[in-house]
């Protein structure tokens, strides 16, 4: 069976989260926050995985990131 990701990482999107995270002048623990809002709870240390891509990320944990960072959820993957 082909996989999808290969080796250590968990994530495809974790570059992208802490690129558009960084162009919103906006720290781990303060998306952390915002996402609580929405009732997703993601814990800064979290955050720091997904963006090192060592951590899964949910459909809704993407729905979320998707709507704090303004970006539409094909934005997070790369074309390649």
């Amino acid at each position: 069976m082909l996989r999808i990701i290969d080796g250590d990482k968990k994530n495809l999107i974790g570059k992208k989260v802490r690129e558009f995270r960084l162009s919103h002048n906006m720290s781990q623990k303060v998306l952390s926050i915002k996402l609580e809002t929405m009732a997703i709870y993601i814990c800064r240390g979290s955050i720091s995985r997904i963006e090192s891509q060592t951590r899964t990320v949910t459909d809704i944990e993407l729905f979320g990131l998707s709507e704090i960072l303004k970006k539409p959820i094909s934005d997070f993957f790369d074309e390649n």
